[in-house]
Formats: structure tokens, sequence, C-alpha cells
């Protein structure tokens, strides 16, 4: 489902009372809400919104599990460490209990990390049926989400749940979620704002299948719901299609 809005600040604002809105009625059937958060620049402003009222007040933080869908093997006092932004700008002004927040611990060696990381995993979802009750990705304007980038393997990775790879371009480890676990998620929402994004977006919506060149194109929720929550400027191909 494609959800468009004038710009950036109204995106964020629409996808704060989505996902407010989506964890009070899951936890009305459920005792718990487990959320891969993202990282970048893109959700700051959204988690300003939802770290102050009125959606603060009306999510019960003492039951939010927190993940998060990929991370840079830096340390967590790193200003390029996703984590570190999501306390900064959420998790610190919210009153979560700290033991349901899962970092991926990036004082390990990466693939230990990853090993760890799918561990936590594997003591909340069971080895077939639903996962994370929500996923929040971003896209870059090369198609890549989570730490999907092109014409990496990990794209195709079947069995893992988590994984790690060097990736040469930024010179850097990166440890993420893979398609298979994302993919039985009962939600995923894509956060995608900007015009240097238009034609990925375009191309990961309405363009051949391609997923080695636009990783996004493998996030395909098995029974779950698929949102995109976008701006003008980033649906620009997609309105004039």
């Amino acid at each position: 489902m494609l959800h468009i809005y004038k710009s950036p600040e109204e995106v964020s604002k629409a996808l704060a009372a989505w996902i407010t809105e989506t964890i009070e009625t899951t936890l009305q059937q459920q005792d718990r809400f487990t959320w891969v958060v993202t990282g970048g620049n893109s959700p700051k402003q959204l988690y300003e919104l939802l770290a102050a009222s009125p959606f603060r007040e009306r999510i019960d933080w003492s039951k939010m599990h927190i993940f998060w869908g990929d991370e840079r093997a830096v340390p967590l006092a790193d200003n390029r460490n996703n984590a570190k932004m999501t306390f900064e700008h959420l998790l610190e002004k919210v009153p979560i209990v700290r033991e349901q927040v899962h970092i991926m611990n990036t004082e390990l060696p990466p693939a230990e990390s990853a090993k760890a990381y799918e561990a936590i995993l594997h003591n909340y979802f069971p080895e077939a049926g639903a996962s994370f009750d929500l996923v929040l990705n971003g896209m870059g304007d090369d198609g890549h989400t989570l730490s999907l980038f092109p014409h990496t393997p990990v794209i195709h990775e079947q069995q893992a749940w988590v994984q790690s790879f060097y990736l040469d371009a930024q010179q850097m480890y990166r440890i993420t979620l893979t398609a298979p676990i994302v993919n039985r998620a009962r939600k995923v929402a894509f956060l995608t704002f900007g015009a240097n994004k238009a034609n990925a977006l375009y191309e990961v919506i309405k363009g051949a299948p391609n997923i080695d060149q636009y990783p996004s194109q493998i996030i395909q929720p098995a029974s779950g719901e698929l949102h995109w929550f976008v701006d003008e400027a980033a649906a620009g191909r997609l309105q004039q299609a």
C-alpha cells in the first residue's frame, strides 16, 4: 500500500499516527509488541514525534520490545551507530524497559555479533509463522534497505536470520537482518522521502524484478502487510507513470 504526502514532515506525522494505532490495536490482542526500528537520518523526526505528546502517552512502552534492522560495526558511542541515534531521539525519552531493548552488540566481532543477535531472535520467534509485529525500514537512493546493498551476497541469504559482512564501498562491516525473517513480519513499513529516492522507488515498486540492483524489492511479507510512506518528491516518477 502506497501512502503519499506533500512533505517529509507530513510523512513523519502520518507514520507516527499509523505506528501508534498499530501498536494500540495489536496490544488489545496480545501482551507485547515487537518492533524493528531503522537508523539513518530519515526517521529522526518520526522518533521525536513518537517521544512527544500525544503519541508518547498513547503507547504502552512497558510492552514494547525493540530490535534493529541493521547496524554498522562501530562502537555505540560512534555517531554512525544506528542504536545511538535511536536512543537519542526516542528511547531515552520514553519509559521503556531497558531489558526489552535489543541492540546489535558491536563490541563483539561482527560474525559473533550476528550469531548472538540471531540467538536473541530465536528466543522470541518460532522457526515458522509470524515474526515481528512491525518492521520499519528506510531505503537508500541506490535501492538498498537494511544492510542489503546492491550486488551483495547477503541479498540471497535463505537460512540465517542475521548476517554480517564487509562492505567494500564503505570499508566497514555491517550486521543485518535478512529477508527470510523480515518477510515473516506482520507489517513492514518503508519511510522514504526526497527527490533523490524517486528513481529507486519507481524501480522497486513498478520496475521489473531485479533484487540485485534494487534489494528493497526482496522485502515482500509472506502473509503480512507492506506499506510505503513517501513524500511527493520521492513519488515523482510514480505519479508520472
